[in-house]
């Protein structure tokens, strides 16, 4: 008998895609499939991938076919839901719509009133949708705040129905401070309490997240490190003396790449593909990227750069104080994002201030993010907290070495070079204050003059194994726990 896993998310590629949740919606689900598959002749796991039938999905051009409706309660009366579905691969994909997924709006609106109606409606009809299809779930899998109150709703209202009646949950926790707070409003008009359970803040017992978290039997953060990191007051969010009271049910599971669409041998946006056996066509890519923004064409100059989005979180001001302090020393550097107005002019100002060896470019641009990998020598990642992070592992696959805090999935992904190389791939540093991170910038400098070990290095990195196969072999290990299946 397969285990029948339905995957609730928010987004996912290619249907849509606005941060890293739509990468890993987007690929594990069939890699949990694809995994099963090849573990054993016997063994299966039917998938199946839950969506809300965003405007921005139906923009694209997708064509889903409509298998009917059904009406989910509220407080002022049944609300229609329709269903649609489309084949992703091997993956059945189900677009649920109705009035509080507004055909205007935004995947993620900037009010939390707005965004309540819309995740706490797909919520619930998530539930109603195995009973809908007439198929058993084994494991319902949410993701976040947006599906969590799928999870409180299945364990403490009265929707077991037939087909859920002995379902098990795992929350997938991919962004802790991101919980929801501000929905009570669309709680209260769907008949849903605050829990009364005293481990819980007060302020977090009408938020989406936190209750998911307190219901659920499993909780996955996406890198081991995150599932410890969560624990304490630093990366806790205020909620680490709940969690340290269900600490036993946390585990950390470190997301994947997709190694096909990630891949510098077959990459058709990057001007010259390369791999480990001729990695010396690589400095082609950089020759490019010098030439195009206008810098001295010097191999010999190590090329930084940054990719990311301009906020805070992401440690941008780290990385742009920590250059200016190393201005004594030879670099060039192309930094690309957008976001924070604030971070953004910050990243300008360094240009104005280094026009001869700074460039930033204030934009979202995929194919220059592909050309940087690519080219740049040295990939910056200061981020005051990362789950997981997938540049950094990008970074590596295409022989750009790392300088990332040691946090998260930054801390679980990049073997750090001490005093030899080793099997390193790139830098870590502690404390995140540009005055450390400049130090760390000064000793990868240092290696990169340092031919032959700095080939190593690349090729460390080059070689690690960040696909997702191996997570999706753990999740089919913690499938099997919950059910009590024999490994």
């Amino acid at each position: 008998m397969p285990i029948n896993v339905l995957f609730l998310a928010a987004e996912a590629e290619p249907f849509v895609k606005i941060g890293g949740l739509g990468d890993v919606a987007g690929a594990l689900p069939d890699a949990i499939y694809q995994t099963a598959r090849t573990l054993s002749a016997e063994e299966e796991v039917d998938i199946r991938v839950v969506l809300p039938f965003h405007h921005a999905i139906k923009q694209k051009g997708f064509r889903p076919d409509f298998l009917g409706e059904f009406s989910v309660k509220s407080q002022s009366g049944p609300i229609s839901c329709q269903v649609y579905t489309i084949k992703k691969d091997n993956i059945p994909v189900y677009f649920l719509d109705g009035a509080p997924i507004d055909d205007e709006s935004p995947v993620y609106a900037s009010d939390p009133v707005f965004d309540g109606f819309k995740f706490i409606f797909f919520s619930l009809a998530s539930l109603q949708l195995p009973d809908f299809l007439d198929w058993k779930v084994d494991i319902l899998q949410a993701n976040d705040w947006h599906t969590a109150t799928a999870i409180y709703a299945l364990k403490t209202l009265d929707y077991p129905t037939k087909n859920l009646a002995n379902t098990k949950t795992v929350h997938t926790l991919h962004n802790l401070p991101y919980m929801g707070n501000g929905v009570h409003q669309a709680m209260e008009a769907y008949g849903i309490p605050p829990t009364q359970d005293k481990r819980l803040p007060d302020w977090a017992r009408h938020s989406p997240l936190p209750l998911g978290l307190l219901h659920a039997d499993k909780i996955v953060a996406v890198s081991p490190n995150y599932a410890k990191e969560i624990l304490t007051p630093e990366f806790g969010s205020g909620l680490q003396d709940f969690l340290k009271t269900i600490s036993d049910k946390i585990t950390g599971i470190l997301n994947g790449l997709d190694t096909v669409s990630w891949d510098p041998a077959t990459d058709p946006l990057i001007s010259q593909n390369f791999s480990v056996d001729i990695l010396h066509l690589r400095s082609k890519n950089k020759q490019i990227l010098q030439n195009q923004f206008d810098l001295p064409a010097n191999e010999q100059i190590p090329l930084l750069t940054l990719i990311s989005r301009m906020d805070p979180q992401k440690g941008i001001d780290i990385a742009i104080k920590g250059l200016d302090y190393c201005q004594d020393l030879t670099w060039q550097a192309i930094l690309l994002g957008t976001g924070n107005p604030e971070v953004e002019e910050m990243a300008r100002r360094l240009e104005r201030k280094y026009p001869d060896r700074v460039r930033s470019v204030i934009d979202f641009d995929s194919k220059l993010a592909h050309q940087l990998y690519a080219g740049a020598d040295i990939f910056m990642m200061p981020s005051r907290y990362e789950p997981c992070g997938l540049s950094q592992m990008i970074a590596m696959r295409y022989g750009c070495v790392p300088i990332a805090r040691n946090t998260g999935g930054l801390a679980d992904t990049i073997e750090h070079i001490g005093r030899k190389v080793n099997g390193g791939t790139g830098f870590l540093f502690d404390q995140p204050y540009p005055s450390v991170f400049a130090k760390t910038i000064e000793r990868t400098l240092n290696l990169f003059n340092k031919t032959t070990l700095w080939r190593q290095v690349q090729v460390n990195g080059m070689n690690a194994d960040y696909s997702w196969e191996q997570s999706a072999r753990k999740y089919i290990d913690l499938f099997k726990t919950l059910l009590h299946k024999d490994k």
